[in-house]
């Protein structure tokens, strides 16, 4: 076997463990062996990355109320979706002091117009979903991981989550709820820091800032078209009913 065809061999073996990426900067290395579980020695983790969830970061934002991060927000400009065709910043929309927050991913066209996270046939869903465990909408508060409208619906691109991020943690913040419901996967992963499937991650109750606990479930509008998930959704809900439960 050529240099090349091991060498390609070798990366392929690292691929299959979660290895996404090598460097060659001696600095990385000095972080490895001086971070703080290394220093005091304990067993500094080797799993993929895929299979750990990592802490969200925390907001890089001064902690603010929703009317003050709204307006920081104003008719933003920062990343390339205001020239993309968006109306409006669908900024979020609930009780300012709910103990259940749902984040999803992104305004559709609804949402865009009428500038309220939900509205359109997904949200009807979430509607039934919040209902089903005995709240109201008015109870809880819904908000995206990004605020404007992707044009044609696509996923968010990294650099628009990047830009958006640090709003959706200081409404969190800001809420302080007591459970977060991700809906689907590019909430999941903006939340918990993962790569991991939502299939995987749903089921869980993970560990979430400032005490709270967050459940990771199918997006409304994965249910309207593969309905057969709706029982999943149903045994995430019966856990955020029992989490909430506890607090009451």
């Amino acid at each position: 076997m050529t240099d090349r065809r091991v060498l390609a061999a070798h990366l392929a073996a690292f691929a299959e463990m979660g290895v996404n990426g090598i460097s060659r900067d001696p600095r990385w290395r000095e972080r490895l062996e001086t971070s703080p579980a290394s220093a005091a020695g304990e067993e500094v983790s080797t799993a993929p990355a895929r299979d750990r969830v990592s802490a969200a970061p925390p907001s890089p934002l001064p902690m603010m109320d929703l009317g003050q991060i709204r307006a920081h927000i104003g008719d933003c400009t920062r990343c390339k979706l205001h020239a993309l065709g968006r109306k409006q910043i669908v900024f979020g929309v609930g009780n300012p002091n709910a103990q259940l927050m749902f984040v999803g991913e992104a305004p559709g066209a609804d949402e865009d117009q009428q500038g309220e996270p939900f509205v359109g046939r997904a949200g009807q869903l979430l509607t039934k979903i919040i209902e089903s465990i005995g709240l109201q909408r008015s109870d809880v508060y819904i908000a995206n991981v990004i605020k404007c409208r992707p044009p044609g619906n696509r996923n968010p691109e990294p650099e628009e989550v990047a830009e958006c991020r640090p709003f959706l943690f200081s409404q969190i913040d800001a809420i302080k709820p007591r459970v977060v419901v991700a809906l689907g996967t590019f909430a999941a992963h903006t939340l918990l820091g993962t790569d991991a499937p939502i299939s995987r991650l749903r089921g869980h109750v993970h560990a979430f800032r400032n005490g709270a606990q967050l459940i990771p479930t199918f997006h409304p509008a994965f249910l309207l078209r593969s309905p057969d998930r709706k029982r999943d959704v149903w045994e995430d809900m019966k856990k955020v009913r029992d989490l909430l439960a506890e607090f009451n």
